[in-house]
């Protein structure tokens, strides 16, 4: 099993599954390794200039400085990604991706959370709330679409794919829903000791859903053989070249997450002049910082390799969930910060429909244009229904 960078796969049916995906002709030599100069030099500089962008006066002339280089880390985000998974094969590549975004957002989070205090008690809230949305909704629904236009039917494992979609709606009932209905505490909180529970049950359930992805039922959530997408037949990427894609990644996704902090400012304030709730905020910030993942989705789906894209959708809305919530709550406790988690009862409906129309879209494990249209609505109801509470 290919379970780290480097090592060679050590089943006969892995073995003849790597050698069919990583079989390559010389003339798509460049396909992987000739941007990658490039896009290591933009990761760099992006990196670099986080500091300065701090250090320097606020303005129109920052602003579109800072969106720039956020776009550039984006781009150079996917790009590394795509070449640690090209190296690792799936499902290791999308969850390297996963991984490192929601990791870079819980350190966001937490900072905020010890910034603002009792303000910012609802953050860890609306953040989880619309990543799920965006996820379960945008990208899901935008995945769908383009597949659906560009290739008529796509298909997927509905084993891995169905328990992770059940993983995802339990935690978000647990996380986001329960604590408005719970009475040990007022308001929509837990108490120190449900907090605990969650928390331990967020972190379990997701170390198993990443045990089965990646172990034990690790072709569950392989793309089908009868896929052709032309760049598995690229070269592989050396070990060297793989592992200065994760530090490369790392980078970008710091560069990422760093501007758009950095905006967030920006962002309040046009928020403020134009009335539109805070809740606003915190859906543009989880925009940004899902845009790596968003644009590696659709590109997957594209190139017919919808498996990849579930695969990246579910990973990083369960990531969201079971790596930020036990990190959150040992800090709420700890530092004794206030953390409220419970929904209002508009938020509750909409999070309900999203996962009864989720398990019909994932029922048969093929989609259409059809199914992507109705995440979409969903999503801009999400949208306009924040806007207009």
């Amino acid at each position: 099993m290919v379970g780290a960078i480097g090592l060679e796969p050590t089943t006969p049916t892995m073995s003849r599954w790597c050698s069919n995906q990583l079989s390559y002709a010389p003339e798509s030599l460049g396909k992987i390794v000739a941007p990658m100069n490039w896009m290591n030099l933009t990761a760099l500089l992006a990196a670099a200039a986080l500091p300065l962008a701090f250090a320097m006066p606020a303005g129109s002339l920052l602003t579109a400085g800072a969106i720039a280089v956020l776009i550039a880390a984006v781009l150079a985000a996917v790009h590394h990604a795509e070449v640690i998974a090209h190296r690792v094969g799936e499902p290791f590549g999308t969850l390297v991706l996963a991984l490192a975004v929601t990791v870079i957002e819980t350190a966001l989070i937490l900072s905020v959370m010890l910034a603002g205090g009792r303000e910012a008690s609802a953050l860890a809230r609306d953040t989880i709330y619309s990543a799920v949305m965006i996820i379960a909704n945008g990208v899901i629904g935008v995945c769908i679409l383009i597949g659906g236009l560009q290739h008529r039917e796509q298909n997927f494992r509905i084993e891995g794919m169905g328990a992770g979609f059940a993983a995802l709606a339990t935690l978000s009932v647990l996380v986001l829903v329960m604590p408005s209905l719970t009475t040990t505490v007022a308001g929509p909180a837990y108490s120190t000791s449900q907090l605990l529970f969650v928390a331990l049950s967020s972190g379990c359930l997701g170390l198993i859903f990443v045990f089965v992805q990646t172990v034990r039922h690790r072709d569950y959530f392989l793309p089908s053989l009868k896929v052709e997408d032309e760049s598995v037949h690229a070269p592989a990427p050396s070990a060297r070249q793989a592992w200065l894609s994760v530090l490369m990644l790392v980078l970008a996704l710091l560069a990422v997450v760093g501007f758009a902090k950095l905006l967030s400012p920006v962002i309040e304030s046009v928020v403020t002049e134009h009335g539109a709730p805070r809740a606003v905020v915190g859906i543009v910030i989880a925009m940004i910082v899902l845009l790596p993942e968003t644009w590696a989705a659709v590109r997957a789906a594209r190139a017919n390799r919808l498996q990849t894209s579930m695969n990246l959708a579910i990973g990083s809305a369960l990531a969201s969930i079971g790596l930020t919530i036990p990190v959150v709550v040992l800090a709420s406790v700890l530092l004794d910060l206030p953390l409220t988690l419970g929904l209002a009862p508009k938020d509750m409906a909409l999070l309900a429909l999203t996962f009864l129309v989720g398990s019909i879209t994932l029922a048969s494990g093929r989609t259409f244009m059809m199914h992507g249209a109705i995440h979409l609505v969903l999503f801009a109801a999400f949208l306009f229904l924040t806007l207009v509470p």
